[in-house]
């Protein structure tokens, strides 16, 4: 049987759209064909007891570095060498391109004779910057296959490689697990437990950082109050921006009508989705395109939980919405296209339903988990 080694910064128990990606791709495939190569995320981030009962709870073997961050340094490329040859691992899978693609020469020298490597939204970064877009063509040069996440990423991303290695790229976007993401999942418990009961909410799921632009959520509040006076905003996540976050909300008049839940255990994410009737998350791209969204895939689990959504118009954002039909598309640098995107959602339920079952309709027939799992498996076969 074949065997993947997957070689990954971005894993559980530590939350994100990229360690929900690679552990979804890991457990669909074929029983005892994965060992995986990760970082340890920092105890203030993740206990380490909790790391280790996630580990021992996987179908597949996860050997951890000490360390929150693997890069392809002499040691970490030897052990992941070594790795592979003790398991009999014949073929690769780099859960972020860059930098870890880089690996991809030496373990063909360890016996693997395929290698697989994600992009996301910082690859477009990188290929914007004279050092990080030379590296990100020797991971093209090193590697069979580049994925992209959709014709924005294909474009920034491609411009940076090889000929060859732009000839060999291939689309290999998330997919959404419509069962575990659907309405009823839970979202009225959520309600009661922060007293928003009976009343319009706008929730937004993401870490808090500047380009979500949970922040331009904020500045809208207060327009949307004035047209929705009962609405609520329910910020799901943490983040180094929740104090600013908080502080804006104070300063707007307008915080006894924003929630802030703080993180939340990866199992409770459905019901917070269906604590909401509309989905918003305004992304941004920031500094001058290296910080943008690869895709966002916090649209599609809203879009299968039955909500209408709002996205922001960075990057790849928009592949995950069909605009004016599952969602709608705005500019997520102004509070302004945002409030009346919310305004015109939350003040008409019947039509903002449509949309939302529109939503999931398209989630489940284009994104769901085998059809990505099936071309993973022709990639790594070919």
């Amino acid at each position: 049987m074949s065997r993947t080694l997957i070689v990954t910064n971005d894993f559980p128990p530590q939350t994100g759209g990229i360690q929900a990606f690679v552990h979804e791709l890991a457990l669909r495939r074929p029983p005892e064909s994965v060992v995986v190569y990760c970082s340890t995320p920092s105890a203030r981030r993740v206990p380490r007891g909790e790391v280790d009962a996630f580990d021992l709870a996987q179908p597949f073997p996860v050997v951890r570095e000490r360390t929150p961050v693997l890069l392809p340094a002499p040691q970490v490329v030897d052990r992941a060498c070594r790795i592979a040859r003790l398991e009999g691992c014949d073929t690769a899978l780099f859960g972020a391109a860059a930098p870890l693609g880089l690996m991809g020469r030496a373990l063909r020298r360890a016996g693997v004779r395929r290698s697989v490597a994600l992009t996301h939204g910082h690859e477009a970064g990188w290929a914007l910057l004279p050092g990080a877009r030379s590296a990100l063509r020797r991971v093209g040069d090193s590697v069979d296959v580049l994925t992209y996440l959709g014709d924005y990423t294909r474009a920034r991303i491609g411009r940076a490689l090889s000929p060859a290695a732009a000839a060999r790229m291939r689309r290999l976007a998330p997919g959404v697990d419509a069962e575990r993401f659907r309405p009823g999942a839970g979202g009225d418990e959520v309600r009661k437990r922060h007293g928003i009961a009976g009343r319009p909410v706008a929730v937004c799921v993401s870490r808090l950082v500047r380009r979500k632009g949970q922040d331009t959520l904020l500045r809208a509040w207060p327009r949307v109050l004035a047209d929705v006076p009962d609405a609520v905003l329910l910020v799901v996540g943490g983040g180094p921006d929740r104090a600013r976050l908080e502080s804006l909300a104070r300063e707007g008049g307008a915080a006894g009508s924003v929630v802030f839940t703080g993180d939340v255990p990866a199992a409770e994410l459905p019901a917070h989705y269906d604590a909401g009737d509309v989905f918003a998350m305004p992304c941004r791209t920031r500094n001058g395109g290296l910080d943008v969204e690869g895709l966002g895939i916090v649209f599609l689990e809203a879009s299968a939980a039955g909500l209408p959504v709002i996205a922001g118009d960075s990057g790849g954002a928009p592949d995950a919405v069909l605009d004016g039909e599952t969602g709608l598309i705005v500019d997520g640098t102004r509070p302004g296209p945002a409030a009346r995107a919310l305004i015109r959602l939350l003040s008409a339920p019947e039509a903002a339903a449509r949309m939302g079952a529109r939503g999931r309709e398209w989630v489940r027939q284009e994104w769901g988990w085998d059809r990505t799992a099936d071309q993973l498996g022709e990639l790594l076969r070919l």
